[in-house]
């Protein structure tokens, strides 16, 4: 009875450095986990198996090809559930930075003028493409945020995602403001919590890994100006903000903005 009362899970890969998957991979309990999931997809973990249907389906990396488009239609048609797990599936991850001209430059200085066998595009997040149930932060998640989720839906309930910064951790661990101290970009206000401030408990300045806040709330012009009081160009705030945010909506727009002088002209780069 217990056996049929499991459920079935999938994870699956796109383009990304499968750090995720490792994760989950490494969690301390895992033997404990996988006795109250069956798992029938998980390439990584087993070199084998075909995408199926399943409860919950976790995928992390972002849609970098065709074949990347592809197997995401079909890991949806196949899951009741769709988690995106970490930056690269929520936010098109470090490959989601070039976008237009620049990508294209980028890659014919990589790949040539050859030919290739797959069509390569700008890392895009999987919800531009499928409906995603919940999204699950991180690069990588931490343990205790994969346990959670796995918990919840074992339960029959659904995980809370968060919705409060970085800088909340910091704060309530008692650690030096990096960026009122020592007046260094740490993007720990923009950035959804959820490490325990792990880089700046080493006194190094947050850059954003987790991504940027949900529900539209993530004020990139609010911490630019603050970077821009600070002394910095919009050159190096924008460089400092895309390498995880290049994609979150009218992040470009709220920078400029910032940027703008009394004449309605952008300052200098």
């Amino acid at each position: 009875m217990r056996d049929k009362m499991k459920l079935k899970i999938g994870v699956h890969g796109l383009t990304s450095c499968y750090g995720c998957q490792l994760k989950m991979a490494s969690i301390k309990e895992l033997l404990e986990v996988v006795e109250r999931f069956d798992i029938e997809y998980w390439y990584m973990a087993s070199s084998k198996g075909e995408i199926k249907h399943v409860d919950v389906a976790f995928v992390e990396g972002s849609v970098s090809t065709a074949e990347d488009e592809k197997e995401l239609k079909k890991i949806r048609e196949n899951a009741d559930i769709l988690v995106a797990i970490g930056s690269c599936a929520i936010h098109g991850g470090v490959q989601g930075m070039l976008i237009g001209e620049e990508y294209k430059e980028i890659f014919e200085e990589i790949y040539g003028k050859y030919e290739m066998d797959f069509e390569g595009r700008i890392g895009e997040p999987i919800k531009n493409y499928v409906d995603v149930d919940y999204f699950l932060p991180g690069c990588p998640p931490e343990e205790e945020e994969v346990v959670y989720y796995l918990a919840c839906f074992a339960l029959g309930s659904y995980p809370e995602e968060k919705d409060y910064p970085v800088c909340s951790e910091c704060r309530r661990n008692g650690y030096p403001c990096i960026l009122i101290e020592k007046g260094e970009m740490c993007l720990g206000p923009l950035t959804v919590a959820g490490c325990n401030a792990r880089c700046p408990s080493h006194n190094v300045a947050c850059i954003g890994c987790r991504g940027p806040l949900p529900y539209n709330i993530a004020w990139f012009d609010s911490l630019a100006k603050t970077f821009k009081e600070k002394g910095f160009s919009k050159e190096d705030v924008r460089k400092r903000m895309e390498i995880f945010g290049k994609q979150y909506e009218k992040m470009d727009e709220m920078i400029e903005k910032v940027f703008e002088d009394e004449g309605g002209e952008t300052d200098q780069e």
